[in-house]
């Protein structure tokens, strides 16, 4: 189960995807396939896919246990495959690395 916390050697990496509305049904099923695959690799802790309600967003928020092997899975070719059709039907694919500061909850 994901958890947000502060925590050193836990790599976030949030990916926002901008996108034509009529395709971020697509596109979250193509994300869908390549998280269950991501699942399966060394060092993944979680995923977290979320759509703006205009359906002109997808973010993807993704726990691993190092940036190293969250890499590699990202190389893999299993993972690449589809690489060309999810390029097509998104606007922007903005990836980066996050290191969590601060949270609080109830």
């Amino acid at each position: 189960m994901p958890e947000i916390r502060n925590s050193d050697g836990i790599c976030t990496q949030i990916t926002t995807v901008k996108l034509p509305p009529d395709n971020q049904d697509e596109v979250l099923n193509l994300m869908k396939e390549r998280a269950r695959f991501m699942s399966s690799q060394p060092g993944f802790i979680s995923v977290n896919l979320h759509r703006s309600k205009d359906g002109s967003h997808v973010v993807n928020y993704v726990q691993w246990t190092n940036p190293e092997k969250l890499a590699a899975a990202h190389r893999s070719p299993e993972f690449r495959k589809k690489w060309p059709q999810f390029g097509e039907l998104a606007q922007e694919i903005e990836p980066y690395l996050y290191e969590v500061v601060f949270t609080e909850s109830a």
